[in-house]
């Protein structure tokens, strides 16, 4: 039987200085200022940040790798798209209404995770494999249902009439929420249970080439996940602070924020999809990818809509023209990427062109 290898130290040892970083700069009541001590302040924060990044992916792969996929990434999307629920609910909850903070969260997401990671994903494996295959079954899913879901969610308030605006009424939002969530229910029933093979890509490497994983490295791994992850939230909110900050110095409009840390919070993901694909395994890119969309409007929506509905605040859903194009675009192009089960660079990089469009966007409105 193989040895069990060791845990790296930095897996654990970030995740309790972020926690102990919060903890101190919340009892000494420390901030980012505009200052020497501040630039001091952001560059230990932005070490540890990311070192307790690269430790949550560490944890998710040594999770993965014992439950199997799809559940292994199955299991990242979830805990950090409830993560990041937690924090929207928090910010709107805030003295600063802002009503319009979940939609631009979700848009944000779907345009990081669908054009950015996904391009990044297919150009870094066909840089080294030159193509890349994934189970086109499997995608069909992932997109049909995240079509509908953004569309009902994102676009139809807009041409709805019971309500002006941007708006659905209370019964339309709470027909939408439960619809929203029966139609995520389903699709990971579907993904975990009657077609998990559309979800597993052929076996990449060899299958002795990692030791097995231990119940006690298990529980070990799962417990400093969730340490992780949190910590990576809690220093998001500060990390915003020094955000906002830049934002103001550079002139930037207050959507720049928001992308950033939505970037930040997807990092953990991110990480993971671009090493599997340059492992020739697009399916767990595609999985987290794909996945952490859907989970992002199945949850963040109907639980933004119960806690609005249950403080009498306003919610704001329908996109802009300006941005509905773009999701329409981004929609139009995923079909013709994994249309055929097999994809290339160049559509790696009309993903990324979508994506600095939607960015530059945001500078030049």
């Amino acid at each position: 039987m193989s040895a069990q290898s060791p845990m790296p130290r930095s897996s654990w040892l970030f995740p309790i200085l972020a926690i102990a970083f919060v903890a101190v700069t919340a009892a000494a009541g420390l901030a980012f200022t505009r200052s020497a001590g501040g630039l001091v302040f952001a560059a230990v924060l932005l070490v540890i940040l990311f070192g307790t990044v690269f430790a949550a992916v560490h944890h998710a792969e040594v999770i993965a790798q014992r439950i199997g996929e799809p559940y292994g990434t199955l299991l990242l999307t979830l805990a950090v798209t409830i993560i990041e629920v937690a924090l929207i609910a928090t910010i709107m909850l805030g003295e600063k209404a802002a009503p319009a903070l979940a939609r631009d969260t979700v848009f944000a997401v779907l345009m990081i995770v669908c054009n950015a990671l996904v391009g990044v994903c297919i150009i870094a494996g066909c840089f080294r494999h030159r193509e890349l295959d994934f189970q086109v079954s499997g995608v069909n899913i992932y997109l049909g249902v995240l079509i509908v879901l953004a569309t009902i969610t994102l676009i139809l308030p807009n041409y709805t009439l019971a309500a002006p605006g941007p708006y659905f009424s209370a019964t339309q939002l709470a027909f939408v929420s439960i619809v929203t969530l029966i139609l995520y229910g389903l699709f990971l029933y579907t993904q975990t249970v009657r077609h998990r093979d559309y979800f597993i890509a052929g076996e990449q490497g060899d299958p002795d080439q990692h030791p097995p994983v231990s119940n006690a490295m298990l529980g070990i791994s799962f417990a400093l996940l969730l340490v992780s992850l949190l910590a990576v939230v809690l220093l998001a909110k500060t990390f915003s602070q020094v955000v906002d900050a830049v934002t103001l110095a550079i002139g930037a409009p207050p959507s720049f924020a928001a992308i950033v840390v939505a970037l930040l919070v997807l990092l953990p993901e991110s990480v993971a999809a671009i090493a599997a694909a340059k492992r020739n395994d697009l399916q767990k890119g595609i999985n987290l990818a794909l996945g952490s969309s859907l989970a992002t409007i199945g949850l963040t929506i109907p639980a933004v809509a119960v806690v609005t509905t249950v403080l009498n605040k306003e919610l704001v859903l329908g996109l802009g023209a300006r941005e509905t194009v773009l999701l329409i675009m981004t929609m139009l192009v995923s079909m013709l990427t994994f249309g055929t089960g097999r994809t290339n660079i160049m559509f790696g990089v009309v993903h990324v062109v979508l994506f600095a469009v939607f960015v530059f966007l945001v500078f030049a409105p």
